[in-house]
């Protein structure tokens, strides 16, 4: 008999070829894939090249040029050109040139590259993202990105659990953003740090595969090493049409051990906006309409799914956006982007006077597509709002909903759906 187990430890076990793990254990796993950017990539890269035994598996790397391409400037061109041409160098299958990329958290489980049950690590601090769909993802260094890409392999400290149990139903105009929101709010940006977050709950369960790819987005904001969701009948839908290969389900033990339990009434959780400088700052949006802003960005790896562009675009639709805002627009992948052509949000995005824009993370970091001038401030669907983060040391940047950007574009300032005439 082994121990009872959480989800998360059962993965790492599994990819450990051990029976059981404990928290704070130290393993070496095999990989189910490695990740990097045009940003990140280069210095794997390099670490590959330093091992001198080329690539594990072509199959299982994943390189998706997305922060600054298409690229903004020579450098970032210069980036970009190391990984292509590493890339085909190694024969890996998992490249995406510009013209068929995307955000790297929103393609990968789009294409069905990363399914439920892998172990996979990324030089990207957001690839805990695909906890959502029941693997276990974590970000790391790009040197240990490099010597797994070379080796197939590396090692963990097995995170202990916290468990968060939310029950009941939303309140109107709520959504897994103001989920995350909410419960970075209630622990702070450390107060997960190194442990694997798990998500359970009727509210949980009620949630589109899209509402739980972005709470588990944003679990490194509260220092999570991952975000887990327990795979379901929504879930086994959602991965079984893309699967490159099959999903695996791993189920935490009723009796496991937790660090902590949380337990959540949905009905406490109402829109958020999080102030700067820190994504724990929350207020409620009927606390913050009086901060007006300059610029609101909808898109991002937590919010450019096509989920999120329908509830922007149900603000946007027979309104402007304020002349004195910039509204950007940015769905996450290709096929996003496509399928907001077919459903005729492209119109409503354009008709408000939006700029769209091809798949990029550019704003989010402050790389291009949105640098915020100093003092502006914006309100964006993304994740992080640290000083300087979208530009000058001086912008501010509040996180909040699609639905709430689209909001604030309209108005001029922070504000709900519902306060727009």
């Amino acid at each position: 008999m082994t121990r009872p187990m959480t989800m998360a430890e059962k993965i790492l076990a599994d990819h450990a070829g051990l029976d059981e793990v404990v928290p704070g254990q130290l393993i070496e796993c095999k990989l189910d894939g490695v990740l990097a950017n045009d940003i990140t990539a280069p210095i794997a890269i390099k670490t590959v090249r330093d091992i001198g035994a080329g690539v594990w598996d072509k199959d299982k790397i994943f390189l998706v040029p997305d922060h600054y391409a298409p690229n903004k400037d020579i450098k970032s061109a210069e980036q970009t050109k190391v990984t292509r041409d590493f890339a085909h160098e190694m024969g890996i299958t998992h490249y995406f040139e510009q013209g068929c990329m995307g955000i790297e958290h929103a393609l990968l489980p789009e294409l069905g590259i990363v399914v439920s049950g892998d172990l996979v690590i990324g030089a990207d601090s957001h690839t805990c993202t695909y906890g959502g769909i029941g693997a276990f993802s974590t970000g790391v260094g790009s040197t240990d990105a490099g010597v797994g890409m070379a080796t197939g392999r590396a090692w963990f400290k097995v995170p202990e659990t916290i468990l968060f149990d939310i029950e009941g139903e939303l309140p109107e105009g709520a959504c897994a953003k103001d989920i995350i929101l909410f419960v970075i709010g209630q622990i702070g940006v450390d107060g997960a740090l190194y442990c694997a977050m798990e998500f359970a709950g009727s509210t949980i369960s009620g949630l589109s595969i899209e509402g739980r790819l972005t709470i588990a987005n944003m679990a490194i904001e509260a220092g999570g090493k991952a975000g887990l969701f327990e795979v379901d009948d929504k879930c086994r839908t959602y991965v079984e049409r893309h699967a490159e290969h099959p999903l695996r389900e791993y189920h935490s033990d009723a009796d496991a051990s937790y660090g902590r339990v949380m337990h959540i009434d949905a009905a406490d959780i109402v829109p958020m906006v999080s102030w700067p400088h820190l994504p724990s700052n929350t207020h409620p949006v009927t606390e913050s309409r009086h901060i007006a802003i300059d610029q609101s960005v909808i898109g991002s790896c937590t919010n450019g799914r096509i989920e999120d562009m329908r509830l922007a675009a149900d603000v946007l639709r027979g309104r402007t956006v304020d002349p004195k805002v910039r509204c950007i627009v940015i769905p996450a992948t290709q096929g996003v982007w496509l399928q907001c052509v077919h459903e005729g949000l492209m119109d409503v995005f354009i008709d408000a006077h939006c700029v769209v824009s091809t798949p990029t993370c550019g704003p989010c970091l402050g790389g291009y597509m949105g640098i915020l001038a100093a003092g502006e401030r914006c309100v964006s669907s993304t994740n992080r709002n640290f000083v300087g983060r979208m530009g000058d040391p001086t912008s501010e940047v509040y996180l909040t909903s699609p639905a709430v950007a689209a909001a604030s574009a309209v108005a001029g300032h922070i504000a709900l759906p519902s306060d727009l005439s």
